[in-house]
């Protein structure tokens, strides 16, 4: 007997501005955006992030998975609005 496994979707991150996606994040990873970042309401669900975001991420002890794949989807704009799904 074959037991099936139902796992659910990564959230997902996405760049605001072009709809591009950034990539999966875990569960803990996007609860630790969240709990770093400012939220205007309880719904919001997007983010302003710059080299001085990144730099304080680092410095809270953000996931270095995470934050380099911020740094790589900020690129050399130097700042980004993210927004995430899952």
């Amino acid at each position: 007997m074959v037991a099936l496994l139902y796992s659910q979707p990564m959230p997902r991150l996405y760049n605001v501005d072009s709809g591009d996606p950034i990539g999966e994040v875990t569960d803990d990873q996007l609860q630790f955006l969240i709990d770093q970042l400012e939220e205007e309401d309880e719904e919001d669900q997007d983010y302003y992030i710059d080299k001085d975001t990144l730099e304080m991420l680092r410095e809270h002890g953000g996931d270095p998975a995470l934050i380099d794949l911020l740094t790589r989807a900020m690129g050399d704009a130097g700042d980004i609005e993210i927004a995430w799904d899952d």
